[in-house]
């Protein structure tokens, strides 16, 4: 058989590091990150654990919507979805993939809900 030339490429070059910007970047979103989930945390202390879903809304980030054993009910902004992602793992709760079902019922809304929703519904 005859030498045959080996075509694989070895690169010359050392993994790319990551710049001081990028460390600042990665930083900043270890904190967005540490700081909704312990406000993830301490929304469910206060309602008897929680539950939430992720709400993609474009360019503008995630929304962490969560939901009390109590039927209490609230939402977190994150920029980042990844950022979100991190936040709701690091809280430990149980994450929907939609807001339907077992988990919907759960919400409880008030007078004010009510009102609100009539409110958007004949324009006012």
């Amino acid at each position: 058989m005859t030498g045959m030339a080996d075509n694989t490429e070895q690169s010359a070059e050392p993994a790319a590091t990551p710049t001081a910007a990028g460390k600042r970047a990665a930083a900043r979103q270890e904190r967005r990150a540490a700081r909704l989930a312990k406000q993830i945390g301490s929304f469910a202390r206060r309602h008897g654990g929680a539950e939430g879903q992720l709400a993609y809304v474009g360019q503008r980030g995630t929304r962490i919507v969560l939901v009390g054993e109590d039927g209490g009910w609230g939402d977190l902004f994150a920029h980042d979805a990844a950022v979100a992602r991190d936040a709701v793992a690091r809280a430990g709760i149980t994450l929907h993939d939609e807001f339907a079902g077992d988990f919907a019922a759960k919400v409880r809304t008030g007078a004010y809900e009510w009102r609100r929703m009539a409110g958007i519904q004949v324009g006012g």
